[in-house]
Formats: structure tokens, C-alpha cells, sequence
């Protein structure tokens, strides 16, 4: 009686064509995983060497009961094909929320913050705090920072109210974003394509 298997040590091409789209598949949804409401805590660097973002689905990761981050700093560089903005932490990284908005207000007040851009992308820390026990600022100068980069003219600190940090983008035009998460020393990178 003859089997319908291939000898052994040599693969049939359907196997072959089964694995194969199967790693595809694999691999094509390890692309969108960073955009996920469950985005894991990285350590990974290859955000410099992975290309200009793609996504610009809302970015909600929730991470209840912890203590409150630190802003200490936001920076901002050009890429090749897009820009970082930086925000350095003190503590662990905490929840955030990185949504499209038609214009950057004021937490808190809800009052417009008068700054002009072809789109803007507000990034919310949760819960973190801009200053110290004694409510001195931890995150100097501002709000209001040019950056006059390929696609991000300048970074606004929209506010440090109860337990949020704002953070928004003035962004010459809409286009792909991507975060990652980084520590030792703790920060988030946010960059967005050109």
C-alpha cells in the first residue's frame, strides 16, 4: 500500500507552500501588534532601522493602579523618513492615549491653545504628573516648543492636570505614527512619518 506522504527528509511542496503562508501570516500581524490596546512593555530599539510608521489608528493602553510617572523632559529629532519626539520618564511608563484631534486645547480649561499646523496629534500620559511633591515643573520652558522638522513644527505641553500629561504634536499634515516603549531609563518614542 502506498502513503500519500513524501519521502522522508524531503519536504512536499505543499508543506512547504502551508508553512510559508503561514509565516506570512504570521509576520504580516506582528506588523499592526504595536497598535493594539494591549501593547506590551518593549525594550527593543529597532524603531530607528524599521521605516517611516504607517498606522494612524487611536493608541489606548490603560495600566491601572500604578504610581504616578514623572515627565521629565520631551525631545525631539529628523529622521530619514520621520520624526521622534521623546518623552524621558521618570517611573515606570505609564498609560497613554495618542489620538488625532482638530485642535490642541488646554487641559482643564478646555480653552484653545493658539498654535497653527496641517494636523495635530495629542498624546496623553496616565497617570503621570509634570512636577514634583512641592509642584515645581519637572518638564522646564514651554509650553510651546518649535521643532521645524520634515513633518513636526513644533511640540505643546497641553497641560498637567490631575494625574494627565498632554503632550501635543503641530504636525505640517497628517501621516503614520508608531510608538515604543522603552526603560532603563524609562521613556515612550512617538515617531510620525514625513
Amino acid at each position: 500500500m502506498r502513503t500519500s506522504s513524501p519521502p522522508r527528509g524531503r519536504p512536499s511542496h505543499a508543506r512547504v507552500g502551508v508553512s510559508l503562508a503561514c509565516l506570512a501570516a504570521l509576520l504580516a500581524a506582528c506588523g499592526t501588534a504595536h497598535q493594539s490596546a494591549t501593547l506590551p512593555r518593549q525594550t527593543s530599539t529597532a524603531t530607528g532601522s524599521a521605516g517611516a510608521p504607517t498606522s494612524t489608528a487611536e493608541v489606548d493602553v490603560d495600566r491601572p493602579g500604578m504610581s504616578p510617572a514623572v515627565v521629565t523632559g520631551v525631545r525631539h529629532a529628523a529622521h530619514d523618513t520621520y520624526d521622534r519626539v521623546v518623552v524621558d520618564l521618570k517611573g515606570d511608563v505609564p498609560g497613554y492615549n495618542v489620538k488625532w484631534v482638530d485642535e490642541l486645547v488646554q487641559d482643564g480649561s478646555g480653552r484653545p491653545i493658539d498654535v497653527r499646523g496641517g494636523a495635530y496629534l495629542q498624546l496623553t500620559l496616565f497617570p503621570a504628573n509634570a512636577h514634583d511633591d512641592d509642584g515645581k515643573a519637572t518638564w522646564s520652558g514651554g509650553p510651546v516648543y518649535p521643532a521645524k522638522l520634515g513633518n513636526l513644527t513644533g511640540v505643546v505641553r497641553t497641560g498637567d492636570f490631575e494625574g494627565r500629561v498632554g503632550i501635543g504634536l503641530v504636525l505640517s499634515r497628517r501621516a503614520g505614527f508608531r510608538l515604543t516603549e522603552q526603560g532603563s531609563p524609562s521613556r515612550l518614542i512617538l515617531d510620525v512619518a514625513h
